[in-house]
């Protein structure tokens, strides 16, 4: 579309009362002229728009002036969009007329004609009816009334930039005017005019007046700013003045030129004074301003600030902190995230002690007036926080975390998981801290409530408890939190001990009985259905000893948690190992041994009782079986040994060492700098489509963004490989469509020609959409004359992230004068569901693992997709996946690496709309060399997991033919 071609109104069509139609539902002329000239002020006002859409349509009318403002108002909008130029391209007669009524309107004495004829004018570029215009123009400058002013000033810019030689002296004639005016608007209007049609009267001005800057209006200050950001680019004399206004600047209560300001002084210096200045000054807007977007955007802008001066706000980290106290959790997590980035050995201490005393008001927040759901949140959201602060300052470790691991009897899960990650991390990677933390670790075990946070410090106690007092008060502790044992045989005490209450002989009532009937699985995969009879009083009796009170590690395993069980099982043999090469006395040793085996043979025994919610699995069975056997020998083997007390701590260090190699690779690759080459290329943002590298400033990049410069794909290759061609060839019209998808939105853009040498009269497109698609507004009726062509655009609007498809016909009046219509169908334009697709990463980077088990037993959509390819190497297919459907890996490079002939790793995606798909591809290549497998597709919605699994069947397809026809067999 041509930039310079006017933006008409749109005025909708609705139809008109008490007025008949043509043949095609077109008044005459003479219907139109009688309802202007005789009809009421309504009937006067339909009839415009009903001659505006005709207009529109091609058909030519002419409407003479009204006193009726809202009809003059649709007679402006007529005036600005009815053909004003003859066959010759010359003004047309009848605009004679349409000139003097303008001249009319221009010198009415009502200040709301003038200004909205005013307004009018600055659409209109014909010169021939301009020039009669421009003394009128003129003279509105000098009107009494503000209204008429402004617009004005607007109206002479436009003749000015459109012809110029009608009004030359117009720098000179604004800047007279803004010398004598007195209306704020009206000073910025005639002062933003100067900046775009003589920037050195502008410069003049503002210099004349740059020590009142402060005491102007809004819009003033927002078109100085703009005028000192395009003398920025220019090597002047006046740079340090216009540093000085913008830091003037910095300190204006409106919100919206502090930010314009803050940004700008970083365009024209990058001394560390005034990025400070800058920064302070959208730190105050951060905590200040309301809207969540705009503090979201401005935490942007300051972090693109802080990326390109490190360290040098590094001194307002604590006022970054202040916006935690919004209760918007992505405004808190965004300002943690730019926190921590700017977290140094100075000011540690103090960021941790603000975010321990943070965490701690967690805790003491006023339940009804506090969502716990986002508590919970932002506590999880503190301590990942601490414990990035923690590990990466070594001397706030010992600090933090003694108070982290109060939290790890949360009842908020999550947080108390992070809390033990970020504990078995310190242990390892302190080796000072380790007797002083494991010591606090053992004593919290009474308090923790979660398997998962279980499993972790049973881990560590088994892992870095290396003294005999260490080893000897885990296994107390551990004693104390499982409870009596043998297990079996104290519960069933306490069933005894219910029914000799519950006997009374004298009452005592036969028992009914209930049937149980369950399904089981038999060892060859076959089910068969097993019936218990049970009594009612037996099992309320059992109930009750299920329910009542039991200690937390020993309610875990009643529970059917016995994963947590061969966690403390290993536990168990690993401080009995270590307790036995470090104590000479065998007969402390034996004890300790036989007590752990105690455990560990209950673990079993109960686990296959009535008293467990769940029988125990074989898995864990057979693990904690092997414990026993491995503590029953006299003298354990030295691979035993090894196995348990070195290679799982080894493994775990490896894997610190490698995530701690990974986050200084990923830090040293962000600060590396672009050397820029004398001889590098040179962008100029109107000639290049694609940014060539540079330190744009930040005003050019958020254009760029904004008008998706910085994304341009609307090159002549890209929208050859988009056009879709709708009808043949031989057809009497040919159309084809360029389809544009511009994220929650399809536009199309179709070109009609018609290929006969008859005039088509309302020819138009019906369009119609299957799956979640809408069309916004059907394409007006067309009038087309011989072999001509033309466009007609179409939005359709996307409401998810489905295959959808879109058809439609061309419909238009056979010539002739005919009743009837000719009809041609068009060809279906398929969306692909890739152009929704977006790659996905987890945010719980700790446990990217547990979130992804999480959400793949939410989803319930399933979709499961066979692997039928040529490709031999299991990596690169991997690849192949990952590019096919724009979804990320979450396996981590570690785990895939190596020569295997077994792959399974966990994809992620989501859509523009937030719909997550998860996948996992499970494959293995087979002595042949084949690979074999499958893919599984899981999300929240049906559609997404059809459309993925079909588009991901139709790429193996596509390669399997690729290959059969490069190499036939």
């Amino acid at each position: 579309m041509d930039p310079s071609a006017p933006c008409y109104t749109i005025v909708n069509d609705d139809s008109l009362d008490g007025m008949s139609t043509g043949a095609h539902g077109t008044p005459t002329s003479m219907e139109l002229r009688n309802a202007l000239q005789k009809g009421s002020d309504e009937v006067k006002l339909e009839t415009m728009r009903r001659i505006i859409i005709d207009t529109l349509n091609g058909h030519t009318h002419y409407v003479l002036p009204s006193r009726n403002k809202q009809i003059k108002k649709m007679l402006h909008f007529y005036w600005e969009i009815c053909p004003k130029l003859d066959d010759q391209g010359k003004l047309k007669q009848e605009m004679i007329l349409v000139c003097n009524a303008i001249r009319n309107d221009l010198q009415h004495p009502n200040e709301y004609i003038r200004g909205a004829t005013l307004r009018m004018l600055q659409k209109i570029k014909e010169v021939e009816l301009l020039e009669p215009l421009v003394p009128t123009v003129r003279s509105c400058l000098e009107h009494r009334h503000s209204f008429v002013r402004k617009n004005a000033v607007f109206a002479v810019y436009t003749i000015y930039q459109a012809h110029e030689h009608l009004i030359p002296d117009a720098p000179e004639l604004l800047e007279t005017f803004l010398a004598a005016e007195s209306d704020a608007t009206c000073k910025r209007n005639a002062f933003v005019t100067l900046c775009n049609i003589a920037q050195p009267i502008a410069v003049r001005y503002l210099l004349s007046v740059l020590d009142s800057l402060e005491g102007m209006d809004e819009l003033m200050q927002m078109a100085v700013i703009e005028l000192v950001r395009l003398e920025a680019k220019t090597e002047g004399a006046n740079r340090a003045r216009w540093i000085r206004c913008i830091f003037s600047l910095l300190n204006s209560p409106s919100h919206a030129v502090k930010y314009e300001a803050a940004t700008s002084l970083t365009v024209l210096t990058q001394n560390p004074a005034a990025v400070k200045a800058a920064g302070a000054a959208l730190c105050d807007l951060i905590v200040k301003e309301a809207d969540t977007n705009v503090k979201l955007i401005v935490l942007d802008r300051f972090d693109t600030l802080r990326e390109k001066h490190p360290h040098v706000l590094d001194n307002l980290t604590m006022d970054i902190l202040k916006v935690l106290s919004s209760p918007d959790m992505e405004v808190k997590r965004k300002a943690l995230s730019v926190a921590l980035e700017m977290t140094t050995s100075r000011n540690v201490e103090e960021i941790v002690l603000f975010l321990k005393k943070q965490l701690q008001s967690t805790l003491d927040s006023n339940a009804e007036t506090y969502d716990k759901s986002v508590e919970q949140e932002f506590r999880q959201l503190l301590i990942q926080s601490i414990h990035v602060c923690a590990i990466k300052f070594s001397e706030v470790a010992a600090n933090v975390v003694h108070v982290l691991m109060d939290f790890l009897g949360d009842n908020n899960n999550p947080s108390a998981v992070d809390v033990i990650a970020f504990v078995r991390e310190v242990v390892e990677k302190f080796p000072k801290l380790r007797s002083e933390i494991t010591d606090k670790l053992i004593s919290t075990f009474g308090d923790i409530k979660s398997g998962k946070v279980y499993r972790g410090a049973l881990w560590i106690v088994g892992e870095y408890c290396e003294t005999e007092e260490q080893i000897t008060k885990a296994m107390q502790e551990i004693r104390t939190v499982i409870g009596d044992v043998p297990i079996l045989a104290s519960e069933q005490k306490l069933l005894d001990e219910a029914e000799a209450e519950d006997e009374h002989p004298a009452e005592k009532q036969p028992e009914a009985e209930t049937t149980v009937t369950k399904t089981r699985v038999l060892a060859d995969g076959t089910y068969a259905t097993e019936t218990v009879y049970t009594s009612a009083a037996a099992q309320a009796r059992l109930d009750q000893v299920k329910a009542a009170a039991k200690p937390p590690l020993r309610a875990l395993i009643l529970g059917g948690d016995f994963y947590t069980s061969t966690v403390l099982a290993s536990t168990l043999t690993k401080l009995v190992l270590r307790f036995d090469t470090l104590s000479p006395d065998s007969k402390a040793v034996h004890a300790l041994k036989a007590e752990a085996m105690l455990m560990m043979v209950s673990i079993v025994r109960v686990g296959q009782s009535k008293f467990s919610v769940i029988p125990i699995d074989e898995d864990s069975q057979e693990r904690i079986m092997n414990c026993i056997e491995t503590l029953a020998r006299m003298q354990p083997s030295k691979a035993a040994k090894e196995v348990f007390l070195h290679d799982t701590k080894a493994a775990y260090a490896k894997m610190v060492a490698i995530e701690q190699r990974k986050t200084a690779e990923k830090k040293e690759k962000e600060s590396k700098k672009v050397v820029v080459q004398a001889d590098d290329l040179i962008s100029f943002r109107h000639f290049a489509k694609k940014s060539a590298g540079g330190d744009d400033d930040d005003f050019e990049v958020d254009l760029s963004r904004a008008t998706g410069a910085a994304e341009i794909r609307d090159d002549f290759i890209s929208k050859l490989s988009r056009i879709v061609q709708l009808t043949g060839f031989s057809d009497p019209v040919y159309a084809e469509a360029f389809v544009n998808i511009q994220q929650f939105d399809i536009m199309l853009d179709v070109l009609i020609v018609n290929q006969t040498s008859d005039t088509l009269q309302d020819l138009t497109i019906e369009f119609a959409t299957l799956g979640d698609l809408k069309l916004v507004e059907r394409p007006a009726p067309h009038t087309l004359g011989p072999h001509a062509f033309h466009n007609i655009k179409a939005t359709i609007k996307v409401s998810s992230t489905e295959t959808g498809v879109i058809f439609g016909n061309v419909v238009y009046d056979r010539p002739g004068g005919a009743d009837t219509s000719v009809n041609i169908v068009l060809n279906d334009v398929h969306v692909d569901i890739m152009d929704y697709i977006k790659p996905a990463f987890v945010n719980e980077a700790q446990h990217v693992l547990a979130k992804f088990r999480s959400m793949w037993t939410e989803f319930e959509w399933e979709n499961k997709v066979n692997v039928n390819t040529s490709i031999t190497d299991l990596r690169q297919y991997l690849d192949h996946i990952m590019k096919s459907t724009n979804m990320a890996c979450l396996t981590p490079d570690a785990a895939l690496s190596g020569d295997c002939d077994f792959l399974s790793a966990n994809l992620c995606a989501r859509s523009l709309f937030g719909e997550d798909a998860l996948a996992n591809l499970s494959i293995e290549k087979t002595e042949e060399g084949v690979i074999q497998g499958h893919v599984r597709i899981r999300s929240k919605t049906q559609g997404i997991a059809l459309s993925l699994g079909t588009w991901l069947s139709f790429v193996l397809r596509l390669t399997m033919k690729h290959s059969n026809r490069v190499c036939p067999q």
